[in-house]
């Protein structure tokens, strides 16, 4: 690089070489060199949470006479520019770094001063009218910028993923009213069992994800309380007396979160279990999700050789050397969805446990894998309900010929003959490759007309016993004697 092409700036370390146009300084350069890692930068979210917090951090200051009302309109029209996703390109530090988000703490703040400076007609990388501590960081810690502007983009981004799992519970919804009338066999153990409504196996599996929806909502509202105004360890030095109160409903406002401060700034700063709630309950909506897909793909399988019982939506030639083979590929990339979210938990445990006295210095990779998890969640929502989910179809033929051979119906018929006999008609049907109908009747074990009642797999599939009683009667009242 020649000189043209940088300038030198200097920190308590000594010089550094920057990009002579570049918004950021010589922290984030000297922060590209140590954390060469992932190659991934800050989540776009986050950079527009930084840029919500130091807007409000410098109207509190101003209004606590910290910070004079000229410098502060130019920090407020650059915080501007962060949170409206103009200045991205300048955020350069990778994901996880050392010193528990310093680095994107300075990056943040020298962008902000040089686009002010720039803003006030200055120039770039001489701080002594806007200095990026001084002013930009003035009555702030990263460990306080950085553990909230992480709660502010968990809260931005779940709701994406709220409503994509919404979206698909009603796709759900959809198709148990679709499949209501289609009678196939349920199965324990991954035997036959007794027969079901495919529409109530789908209604099914929207009602855990309301559960799934409640407990998201649940766990990541704890994280509208947040520690603005702890500064280092959460004793609030180098903060105005008025600043916490100021900043937090600022950034309330600029936000549009109703955010709260910890009634214990010191507990806010050196405890994460808040995110390790907030992720478990992504982890949960995963156990939910992939045990779904994993009975998708089961019901999908064969076409001919399987159970066959739905039809998922061809998306993609399946063999590089099997013509004609479709694989139930949308359920695959949902089940490895949640694979990894499973492994990002293990991350997210271990970050929150191994942190130390005052501060947890693995926020980093905590914030990395808990962006990472919604993310791909939402993703995978979609792509499940638009190109699998919607376009499923009843193998509705099929299904009634595996209720008509199965012995799953011998269970309506103990309640009449005793499951002993039920027991003998079953392994008999099995052992000669009978229906178990001809043996009752060859038996004479029931009559004909009672068996039809009995052996109704619609009434199978409602509580009470097929065959003992009409379904909603009533008893009679007696009358009284005159």
């Amino acid at each position: 690089m020649s000189e043209a092409e940088y300038r030198i700036e200097r920190d308590s370390l000594g010089e550094v070489h920057v990009p002579f146009d570049a918004l950021y300084g010589c922290q984030t350069v000297r922060a590209t060199q140590n954390f060469s890692i992932t190659h991934m930068k800050t989540h776009p979210m986050m950079i527009r949470s930084l840029g919500m917090v130091k807007k409000a951090c410098a109207k509190a200051n101003c209004i606590c006479g910290h910070l004079d009302e000229e410098r502060t309109n130019y920090i407020v029209s650059a915080c501007d520019e962060v949170i409206e996703g103009k200045l991205d390109a300048w955020f350069i530090t990778d994901v996880i770094q050392g010193g528990a988000g310093t680095s994107v703490n300075m990056n943040t703040n020298e962008v902000i001063a040089n686009r002010a400076a720039q803003l006030a007609g200055k120039p770039l990388g001489q701080y002594d009218y806007i200095h990026p501590n001084d002013h930009i960081n003035f009555g702030q810690s990263t460990n306080d910028v950085f553990p909230t502007a992480g709660k502010l983009t968990c809260l931005f981004l779940v709701e994406n993923l709220l409503e994509e799992i919404m979206l698909l519970q009603e796709a759900l919804l959809d198709k148990s009213i679709e499949f209501n009338d289609v009678i196939k066999l349920g199965r324990t153990h991954l035997q036959d069992a007794v027969p079901i409504r495919m529409g109530q196996e789908f209604h099914a599996f929207a009602t855990a994800f309301v559960r799934d929806i409640r407990r998201i909502k649940l766990a990541f509202s704890n994280l509208k309380s947040i520690n603005m105004g702890a500064t280092a360890i959460g004793t609030g030095i180098n903060a105005d007396e008025d600043y916490k109160r100021i900043c937090v409903s600022l950034l309330s406002d600029i936000s549009n979160v109703d955010l709260t401060s910890a009634r214990d700034l010191i507990d806010g700063t050196r405890n994460v279990d808040p995110f390790v709630w907030a992720h478990s309950s992504l982890k949960t909506f995963c156990v939910n999700l992939s045990k779904m897909c994993n009975d998708l793909r089961l019901m999908a399988s064969g076409p001919k050789t399987g159970l066959g019982e739905i039809i998922l939506p061809a998306r993609q030639p399946g063999s590089s050397i099997m013509p004609g083979k479709v694989n139930p590929v949308i359920p695959e990339v949902c089940n490895q969805v949640c694979f990894q979210v499973f492994g990002n938990d293990v991350t997210i445990l271990k970050a929150a446990e191994a942190g130390q006295m005052e501060l947890n210095v693995f926020e980093p990779v905590l914030f990395y894998n808990l962006f990472q998890s919604i993310d791909i969640l939402a993703n995978a929502c979609h792509t499940l309900r638009v190109n699998a989910i919607s376009g499923i179809v009843a193998n509705r033929e099929h299904c009634k010929d595996l209720v008509e051979i199965s012995l799953g119906t011998a269970t309506a018929l103990a309640p009449h003959i005793g499951y002993a006999n039920a027991s003998k008609m079953a392994k008999q049907a099995l052992h000669e490759n009978r229906k178990l109908r001809e043996l009752i009747l060859e038996h004479d074990l029931m009559s004909r007309e009672k068996l039809d009642e009995v052996l109704n797999v619609k009434e199978m599939t409602r509580p009470g016993i097929p065959g003992m009683h009409k379904r909603n009667s009533k008893p009679k009242k007696k009358k009284e004697e005159s």
